[in-house]
């Protein structure tokens, strides 16, 4: 009898990330791009792309901030927050929003005693007990 062996292969696990990052380049490093570039571009055509790929870069990226630093210098290269911004709440918006609050609170608290009022005359008058009707009315 022969006894074979068999062979198990262990396959790593992938490494995925959850979520891609975008990725986000500092305004110096966008200068320095671009001042190569521009150095890169006097000499040969295919500096350029040699520069491009070596940093990972898209021609598109080039153009942008070419566009951008034409705009402003150095704060047009610097990435900016993404989404709405955010506004601060006037303090009379503040105390309007706690006068609201405040006013619902009390307006459940008076429903919730009328509704007891309510029912302490109907137990009054199903076990016939006389009714002292002080409710403030005139």
């Amino acid at each position: 009898m022969s006894v074979t062996t068999k062979k198990v292969s262990i396959v790593p696990a992938t490494e995925v990330e959850p979520k891609a990052k975008r990725r986000s380049f500092t305004a110096k490093y966008k200068l320095e791009i671009l001042k190569a570039a521009d150095d890169s571009g006097e000499n040969e055509s295919g500096d350029i792309n040699k520069l491009l790929r070596r940093e990972g870069l898209y021609s598109s990226h080039l153009a942008t901030w070419r566009k951008l630093r034409e705009r402003g210098g150095l704060d047009a290269l610097a990435p900016r927050q993404r989404g709405p911004k955010a506004v601060v709440p006037d303090a009379r918006d503040r105390r309007v929003i706690e006068l609201e609050r405040e006013n619902a609170r009390l307006k459940a608290r008076a429903e919730r005693a009328e509704a007891l009022v309510e029912i302490q005359k109907k137990v009054a008058a199903l076990l016939g007990l006389p009714i002292d009707d002080n409710s403030g009315k005139r």
